[in-house]
């Protein structure tokens, strides 16, 4: 059991907890600004352009209301702003990621002299090049 907890101490000592959390954060702030955006700034002129449809109020009727029971219905507006909310978020973070990765690519090419590349990669190629110079070395000697 202290070994378990010696796992867990580690984990979120070493930041995989905190980045998590701070990214679970941030993306609900996200969804939140995204929301706000499509339901008070997207959808307004959307529903001028259609004659003032307004999509969050759009809905299929399956029961109408009575005495007796509730309304039954099927809200399709607002899972349409939801799938909007959707493809805005998973397009900003298909970019987000591509530009993080077009970083890393260039910070991992080491005759790129514009970023520096991190450390371990400047070992490894320093390592590797060590290991074909000591190679060459002993096939000369053959």
């Amino acid at each position: 059991m202290r070994n378990f907890f010696e796992e867990f101490k580690n984990f979120a000592i070493k930041g995989n907890m905190i980045d998590l959390a701070i990214g679970i954060i941030i993306g609900t702030a996200f969804n939140k600004v995204v929301s706000t955006l499509v339901s008070k700034i997207i959808m307004p002129p959307l529903s001028l352009m259609t004659d003032d449809v307004n999509l969050s109020n759009k809905k299929w009727i399956l029961r109408e209301a009575s005495e007796k029971a509730e309304e039954v219905a099927v809200g399709y507006g607002e899972l349409i702003e939801s799938l909007l909310d959707f493809c805005i978020i998973a397009f900003t973070i298909f970019v987000m990621v591509k530009f993080i990765n077009r970083f890393k690519e260039k910070s991992e090419d080491l005759a790129n002299k514009e970023v520096e590349t991190p450390k371990n990669i400047a070992l490894l190629s320093s390592m590797e090049k060590l290991l074909k110079e000591q190679n060459a070395i002993l096939k000369s000697k053959k």
